[in-house]
């Protein structure tokens, strides 16, 4: 196996919130090294999709309201961004699958985008401060909040040195960064507190079985359709016979069983939400984490 291949077979094994890491630390890496060797501005090629504060800038490139997200100001700035997502997305990528977790993870950099140019444009205080916005905190923070919402009960070792639980973590990082809103970089503290938004207000309405992503899954599907090539097919004549019927009737079972599994992942979640991940049985786990693969 070549080396591309090889690259290539190991980023497929990834799930999700790795890939997107990956994609994190490339774009990082490779904008570094093309400003060093080019002797190019910092912000020769980031400022085609960072996100700028004016909606009149805004308007001629559209797409900051996601790229801003794959930039990074700095090691440290990417290096906790990537800590935390890695950690959190651990947590949920064990309860739910890779689409809802992009679904909360773009959602909460677009709410905290935002966030980020509805307050540069209403609040006084903001006037006349030329800022842009980059980084990944938003969604990052948009992840971490929703598993603190979700599960506010579960446990996890801080600093390997003492359990606490995540309502307490998600309660802390919130206030940090209400608290440092006047000290500096108030745009950034305001997406981050944009993305732990998204992120409860999702978890509180999923928790009562209703998935705001769904609208924003469709959107990207079909945006993803008209790139992708049609073929032309010759046109077919369907007879139902007793075949097709019966078909039929192994649809309907599919989705009854589709149903039954659907109630036992919310009770499993239900308890996960009351009494910690810790307290599920062996087979619950086993059970959860089938689903999470299939999802």
């Amino acid at each position: 196996m070549s080396i591309g291949n090889d690259i290539k077979y190991k980023y497929n094994t990834l799930n999700v919130g790795d890939k997107l890491i990956v994609i994190n630390v490339v774009v990082f890496i490779v904008n570094m090294l093309v400003v060093s060797l080019f002797q190019l501005q910092s912000d020769f090629f980031m400022r085609w999709f960072e996100l700028p504060k004016h909606f009149s800038d805004f308007i001629t490139q559209p797409w900051s309201i996601i790229t801003y997200a794959f930039f990074h100001g700095g090691l440290s700035h990417i290096f906790w961004n990537m800590l935390l997502l890695y950690f959190s997305g651990r947590i949920f990528l064990n309860l739910f699958g890779g689409r809802r977790f992009l679904n909360v993870y773009f959602l909460g950099a677009i709410t905290g985008g935002a966030i980020f140019m509805l307050s540069y444009n209403i609040f006084p205080v903001f006037s006349g401060i030329d800022t842009s916005l980059i980084g990944a905190s938003a969604a990052v923070m948009a992840i971490l909040i929703f598993i603190c919402t979700y599960m506010p009960n579960q446990e996890v070792r801080l600093f390997f040195l003492f359990n606490v639980k995540l309502w307490y973590i998600g309660v802390g990082v919130v206030l940090i960064d209400l608290v440092q809103i006047p000290v500096g970089n108030a745009g950034g503290h305001l997406a981050h507190l944009g993305g732990a938004l998204l992120g409860y207000i999702y978890a509180k309405k999923l928790y009562d079985g209703k998935d705001i992503g769904t609208g924003f899954e469709r959107l990207v599907s079909g945006v993803v359709n008209l790139f992708k090539r049609r073929e032309n097919r010759p046109l077919k004549t369907v007879h139902r016979n007793r075949k097709a019927q019966a078909n039929t009737g192994a649809a309907a079972s599919y989705n009854g069983n589709k149903d039954d599994r659907q109630k036992k992942i919310d009770s499993i979640l239900d308890k996960i939400s009351k009494s910690g991940y810790e307290s599920l049985t062996r087979e619950e786990k086993d059970f959860l984490f089938k689903a999470g693969k299939e999802d």
